[in-house]
């Protein structure tokens, strides 16, 4: 993750938390956290607990985080923000923890002349991973719309394309899906497993054939041994743990979007 992703993630997150930036540059930005993010952010429960016993006046941190070191930032005390730094990680949690699920409404891109209709879709995205003793992880990002059925990939960079605001917008109105959400999950669900059941799995048989080869250096190391003593048997299940082959499916998130019927 480059600097200026992590940058533009922070910028987004604290945004959509309803945080105020009270200073932002090139190099740093100060934010004033909400009561909410404080509490979610800053490990303070004793202070909570006792604003909340005593009726006390709340007074949330200001946070500032360093994008960029300068001479400038030399002199602030605030704290480096760089991929695998503690506090990103914590926004990540936070992020995929308060964001799972949202619901989002396309709007215009021009003032409407009349009532105009959002269409129901289902989004989602999941990480496919497949591991041996060699891992590989692939994101996708599916739709269903809620009206047709009809399925396709790479909705997330669609939805980009689109402004999207957590309200309707005047003179819109949703139309109600004709496939529940609960269903819309299921189907999503199989299309993911003929997805991966369509996949070249090369991979899965040559990782059977590293076990099975590592299996017959353990079992010509202890063919003499009249009983295999218990360390055979660990390494033979460390063997299996290591290179049998598996498929796991991660949501990260997902939500309902009422889009523009050019979006279906």
């Amino acid at each position: 993750m480059q600097q200026h992703e992590i940058r533009r993630f922070v910028e987004r997150y604290f945004a959509a938390n309803g945080c105020t930036f009270l200073e932002a540059n090139d190099d740093y930005m100060t934010i004033q956290l909400t009561a909410e993010m404080d509490k979610e952010l800053m490990n303070r429960p004793f202070y909570w607990h006792y604003i909340e016993r005593t009726g006390g006046v709340p007074q949330p941190m200001q946070l500032t985080l360093i994008t960029r070191p300068s001479e400038q930032t030399d002199k602030l005390k605030g704290e480096r923000l760089h991929f695998g730094a503690p506090r990103l990680h914590q926004l990540f949690r936070s992020a995929q923890k308060r964001g799972s699920f949202i619901r989002l409404y396309e709007e215009p891109d021009a003032p409407l002349s009349g009532n105009a209709a959002l269409h129901p879709w289902l989004g989602m995205n999941v990480v496919i991973s497949y591991e041996c003793d060699r891992k590989k992880d692939e994101i996708v990002s599916l739709g269903i719309h809620l009206i047709s059925g009809t399925m396709i990939e790479s909705f997330h960079e669609r939805l980009r394309e689109r402004r999207l605001t957590p309200k309707i917008p005047d003179y819109c109105f949703t139309i109600s899906p004709l496939i529940k959400p609960r269903s819309g999950i299921s189907r999503l669900e199989q299309y993911i497993r003929d997805r991966i059941a369509a996949d070249d799995h090369t991979w899965a048989a040559e990782a059977h054939q590293r076990w099975a080869d590592d299996l017959a250096l353990l079992d010509e190391f202890y063919k003499d041994a009249e009983e295999k003593p218990e360390c055979y048997y660990r390494e033979k299940e460390a063997l299996e743990k290591q290179y049998k082959p598996r498929i796991t499916v991660s949501v990260v998130n997902g939500g309902l979007f009422y889009l523009m019927p050019r979006s279906s």
